[in-house]
């Protein structure tokens, strides 16, 4: 049986940074401080994206992505070390990752030992389509932990249900979110996303958002949105399945102990049967008749 998970879920409150090493110092006090209350902490999509204003001399969204894709191996390696240093495991937010021709918006996780696996975007939002040319990764999978298997929506993956299903029957019974908004449209569609997931799974899921305003930077210059874990709807979990939640717009950690043992409890023996009564499949709506 996999045991209890102490989970830090951050919201990010963006910082300026003058040099790479201002970001490599905002990365390391903010783990620092959630590695003492947990084992996992898992950070916003983009986050490091702050680094752009060290690295351009004006807002400019493709300036910034391309000066952060020139930096991403580097901005890779202060992840690692940052997870080594505070033995941690790290989701550090998405990291821009170039390719031939291309860019990929990749989520490390990163083991206290340094070992990274990743997880890309798989739907692109208008933004990432329209303006940067960020291309669809892999499906969103499963990573294997000390916790059992636990999987990664990006952002907007969070919004199609069909996404976070293929992760809970190869396993997970945690999904995280990493999150970048700029309204409170786009979070209020993820955040509504998470607790849909988890009421149909019957499963844990994390959110985790970039905050505050950053006029000096045309990519993250407006953040919106609040840390939060969310589970099943049903009893043995609170009523509205708030697992824990911060304050909007405001930074700062969030953690919640999470069981999988208790998540077992509940497709067994919950009022509803969500997880287990989900449909095998579902062809297409019929149109009911009408009758005098």
């Amino acid at each position: 049986m996999n045991k209890p998970l102490r989970l830090g879920v951050l919201a990010w409150e963006v910082a300026r940074n003058r040099t790479i090493d201002d970001y490599a110092h905002h990365l390391d006090t903010l783990v620092a401080e959630g590695a003492a209350g947990a084992d996992l902490l898992l950070m916003p999509e983009y986050s490091c994206m702050e680094v752009a204003g060290a690295l351009t001399d004006r807002p400019d969204p493709s300036a910034e992505l391309e000066a952060v894709c020139q930096q991403s191996d580097a901005i890779l390696a202060i992840m690692r070390e940052t997870a080594r240093r505070h033995k941690v495991w790290l989701m550090p937010g998405t990291l821009p990752r170039p390719e031939v021709g291309f860019v990929r918006n990749r989520a490390p996780l990163i083991a206290p030992d340094g070992q990274v696996a990743f997880q890309d975007k798989h739907v692109m939002t208008r933004f990432e389509n329209e303006s940067w040319g960020v291309r669809a990764g892999d499906l969103p999978g499963v990573f294997e932990t000390p916790w059992g298997k636990i999987g990664t929506s990006v952002c907007y993956d969070s919004e199609f249900p069909m996404l976070a299903r293929a992760q809970i029957e190869a396993g997970a019974w945690l999904i995280l979110v990493p999150t970048c908004t700029d309204s409170m449209h786009g979070f209020n569609r993820v955040r509504i996303s998470a607790q849909a997931r988890a009421l149909e799974n019957q499963c844990f899921v994390a959110v985790s958002p970039t905050v505050g305003l950053a006029p000096w930077l045309a990519t993250l210059d407006e953040n919106h949105g609040c840390a939060g874990v969310y589970g099943p709807v049903d009893r043995g979990f609170p009523a509205d399945g708030i697992m824990a939640e911060g304050t909007l717009d405001q930074g700062g950690w969030v953690f919640a102990t999470l069981d999988p043992a208790t998540l077992d409890e509940v497709r067994e023996n919950g009022a509803v049967r969500n997880c287990r009564d989900w449909p095998k499949t579902v062809p297409p709506a019929p149109v009911q008749p009408f009758s005098a």
